[in-house]
């Protein structure tokens, strides 16, 4: 039994404010959560939801992954940049160079994320957010691969991508150089096992076939084993946090 990709999940200063930005922008559906978190609702059951989770860990450095939006026209890009810019994002300057055509903004708590230009031949078949791009290793493109059985859609000069057989957005790795990890990722994935599954034996034999890929459990430092209420908080390849939840 494999699990799924339920969320990409955000620590948030702010969850419900920084959940009010990402649905003006993508045109999801809002969903309030219980003990201060939010949700993003995709518009068709094929595609993960969007979490915002309250963490105050202070930032350092760039996130190891950010959001990569479409654009069918360059009225549209413009369109997108000015409507992030009005929810509260603001330009920032990662190193891109003025011929290029992407915009790299940034959203309220800082996250970085762009809004790329008509005609990218890699993002034709996805949707709106057409990449999750990720800093990372060819080895981690592989677990991720295996861990959710999508298919590797580029493998080519140490960069890799997988994309659910039921199309999408694409996760990307960009290969070497990978910059140290200096603290907890802002941005992690949440899998969870099908409804059907027995919420105990199931989520050990998924959890004992991660390791087998080479995840590890996470040290919370509560000698519970990576176990946090309903999640097991677990490591990738790449030391990249993320957790397998009960089905629910």
């Amino acid at each position: 039994m494999t699990s799924q990709l339920f969320a990409i999940c955000f620590n948030a200063t702010r969850p419900s404010g920084l959940a009010r930005f990402w649905s003006g922008v993508l045109g999801w559906e809002l969903a309030e959560g219980p003990d201060g978190d939010a949700a993003i609702l995709p518009p068709d059951t094929s595609g993960f939801r969007i979490r915002f989770l309250p963490g105050q860990e202070p930032r350092t450095g760039r996130n190891r992954a950010h959001f990569d939006l479409t654009s069918t026209s360059p009225e549209d890009q413009r369109r997108t940049v000015a409507r992030a810019l009005e929810l509260g994002g603001r330009h920032i300057d990662v190193g891109q160079l003025p011929e290029e055509g992407h915009v790299v903004l940034a959203d309220p708590d800082g996250n970085e994320f762009c809004v790329i230009e008509p005609g990218n031949e890699f993002l034709a078949d996805t949707g709106f957010i057409g990449a999750l791009a990720c800093d990372g290793t060819r080895k981690v493109g592989y677990f991720w691969s295996e861990a959710l059985r999508w298919p590797l859609v580029w493998d080519q000069d140490q960069e890799t991508a997988v994309q659910s057989p039921d199309g999408g957005t694409k996760i990307t790795w960009g290969g070497p150089p990978v910059e140290p990890k200096t603290g907890p990722n802002r941005l992690y994935f949440e899998l969870t096992l099908p409804a059907d599954a027995d919420t105990d034996a199931d989520r050990e034999a998924e959890v004992d076939r991660l390791i087998s890929l080479g995840a590890t459990r996470a040290d919370t430092g509560t000698g519970t084993g990576g176990s946090d209420g309903g999640r097991m908080l677990m490591l990738d390849p790449d030391g990249n946090e993320f957790s397998v939840r009960r089905p629910g």
